[in-house]
C-alpha cells in the first residue's frame, strides 16, 4: 500500500470515518497514480480505516491500472455489468461513518445510501486539500517542468506575433510548438487576446487579427505527467501608449510586492490586500475584480483559494499563482502571472519568461 493511502487512513482513523470513497479523476491519481478519463462510467477507490484498498474500474482499464495498483485490490466491471452491485458484493460495508467527494454525483450518492442505510455521510474533501496542499520533491520536480513548458509557449506565442495574424492563429503556433514537446493536453483553454479584447479578465480568442497598438495577454498552461502549469503574460505590439504603460507597471508593481511577502507565515489574505492596495492607490481598484491567486498542482485550479478573507498561512511545499491584473472593458488589459513554490526561508517562482514591459515588432 501506497503512503498516501497510509497517511489517509491514518487521518480517517483520527476523524472516526470508517470508509472513503474518491471517484474524482485528480483524487484517483493522486491516490494511485492512475489517470484516465472513464467519461461516464465509475473508476474510485474505496478506503476503509483499517485494512486494503479495493479499485472498481471499468475492464478495460484493469491491465494499466494493474501496473500501479495491487491487481488483489481492484474489481473490473463490463458494460453489461453494474459496477455497484460487484462493489458492495465485495466490500460488504458495515460502516457508520462514510465520507464522500462533495463533487460526487447524485446516482453515486444515492447507491452507497442504498447499501449502506444506517450511514451517516460527510466529506472527505478536507483530508485530500489538506494531503496534496503540500507538494514532495517528485511533485515539484515535474510542476517545474510543466512550468517551463508553459514558457516555451508563451515564446512561441511572442514569436508567431506580426501584423494582421488571427488569435487563433497564434494559439494554433503554441500548441504546436508544445505538442512537439511531447505535451498532449493544455490544462486549460489555451488564450490569446489582442487588444480591447484583454479588458476581459476570461476573453474569448477568435479571429481578431493584431494591430499595431495593441496589448497582446497570452494566458496558457500544460498538463504534464499528472500535473499542471498556468502563467500569463502581456506583451505590446509595435507601440505602447502612456497609459499602458502606466498600466503595466502598476500590475508588475502589484505582482511583486505579492511575490515579496510569500514566505512560510504570511497570511495568504495579505497577499491579495497587499496587490489590491497598489492598484487602488494607482487608481484603477475598480479594474481588479477577481483574487490574486489559486492553488495549482494536479488541477490547474486547486486548493487554497488566495482571497482577501483567507486568513489560513503559508507553509513549505504550497504551490499556487499569483496573478493581479487590470482590464478596461472593450479598452485593454493587463495580467501577469507566476507559478510559486514556497520554500522554507522563502519562495521561488517556476516561470522564467521576463516580466519586464516588451514592445515586439514581428516582420
Amino acid at each position: 500500500m501506497n503512503e498516501r493511502i497510509k497517511t489517509l487512513q491514518e487521518n480517517m482513523n483520527r476523524e472516526n470515518i470508517d470508509y472513503v470513497m474518491v471517484q474524482s479523476r485528480p483524487n484517483v491519481f493522486y491516490l494511485t497514480g492512475f489517470d484516465a478519463d472513464p467519461h461516464e462510467r465509475l473508476l474510485g477507490v474505496v478506503i476503509p480505516k483499517e485494512g486494503n484498498p479495493t479499485l472498481i474500474c471499468p475492464q478495460m482499464e484493469v491491465n494499466q491500472i494493474s501496473k500501479l495498483f495491487n491487481p488483489e485490490w481492484i474489481i473490473g466491471y463490463t458494460d453489461s455489468e453494474d459496477p455497484w452491485s460487484k462493489l458492495f458484493s465485495a466490500l460488504q460495508p458495515d460502516a457508520q461513518v462514510v465520507a464522500l467527494e462533495e463533487n460526487i454525483p447524485w446516482t453515486r450518492f444515492t447507491s452507497w445510501q442504498s447499501n449502506c442505510p444506517g450511514s451517516r455521510y460527510v466529506t472527505c474533501d478536507h483530508l485530500l486539500n489538506a494531503m496534496r496542499l503540500t507538494k514532495s520533491d517528485e511533485e515539484i520536480s515535474i510542476m517545474k517542468e510543466a512550468a517551463a513548458l508553459a514558457d516555451q509557449g508563451i515564446q512561441a506565442g511572442v514569436d508567431a506575433l506580426k501584423e494582421g495574424v488571427t488569435e487563433m492563429e497564434v494559439i494554433a503556433q503554441i500548441e504546436y510548438t508544445l505538442k512537439k514537446e511531447g505535451v498532449r493536453e493544455m490544462s486549460f483553454s489555451t488564450m490569446a487576446l489582442f487588444g480591447e479584447k484583454c479588458g476581459d479578465p476570461h476573453g474569448n480568442p477568435g479571429m481578431r487579427t493584431l494591430q499595431k497598438g495593441d496589448a497582446v495577454l497570452f494566458d496558457l498552461g500544460v498538463e504534464w505527467k499528472g500535473y499542471t502549469s498556468d502563467m500569463t503574460r502581456t506583451v505590446f505590439f509595435g507601440e505602447v501608449s502612456e497609459e499602458q504603460r502606466t498600466i503595466y507597471q502598476t500590475v508588475l508593481n502589484a505582482h511583486l510586492k505579492a511575490v515579496a511577502l510569500c514566505k512560510p507565515g504570511t497570511l495568504i489574505q495579505s497577499l491579495d490586500q497587499t496587490a489590491r492596495k497598489e492598484i487602488e492607490e494607482a487608481g484603477y481598484g475598480n479594474y481588479f475584480p477577481h483574487r490574486i491567486g489559486h492553488g495549482i498542482g494536479i488541477q490547474v485550479h486547486e486548493f487554497p483559494s488566495l482571497n482577501d478573507q483567507n486568513q489560513n498561512a503559508l507553509t513549505t511545499g504550497m504551490t499556487f499563482t499569483i496573478e493581479p491584473g487590470i482590464y478596461i472593458p472593450d479598452i485593454s488589459g493587463v495580467r501577469i502571472e507566476d507559478e510559486i513554490l514556497i520554500t522554507e526561508d522563502g519562495c521561488v517562482s517556476l516561470n522564467s519568461f521576463p516580466k519586464d514591459l516588451q514592445v515586439i515588432w514581428n516582420s
